[in-house]
């Protein structure tokens, strides 16, 4: 048995707002509960709820800038960029800038949106 495994078909979540997700490992991608990484791609002027999440959540910008709001500060991301975000935060994702932001996104445990606990709009 091999002691790798090579993603080359991610699980594309399905999104209303023009978000390119793509769980490379996650529950719904790998059925890991432990960890999930996703490539993303925010197109301009998108954001997200506020949210609470049960998670801590790195990202690294790849291309473009993002926002943060994190506990009520304003921290703008761009490309080489990192960020760890403590779960219990208060966030909020955006990108509110005219060019498309893509990075990667990796949740300590696997995100759920049960676990986010998005505020509602």
């Amino acid at each position: 048995m091999k002691k790798y495994f090579i993603q080359d078909n991610p699980f594309v979540v399905p999104t209303t707002d023009g978000k390119l997700i793509e769980e490379h490992f996650g529950r719904a991608s790998y059925g890991n509960d432990a960890l999930s990484i996703a490539h993303m791609i925010a197109p301009p002027n998108w954001s997200e709820p506020h949210q609470n999440p049960d998670f801590d959540e790195y990202t690294y910008i790849i291309k473009g800038k993002k926002q943060f709001m994190v506990d009520g500060e304003c921290i703008i991301l761009v490309a080489g960029q990192s960020i760890k975000i403590s779960r219990g935060a208060r966030v909020q994702y955006s990108n509110p800038f005219d060019e498309p932001c893509e990075y990667i996104a990796i949740c300590t445990p696997a995100f759920s949106i049960e676990k986010a606990h998005r505020e509602e709009i």
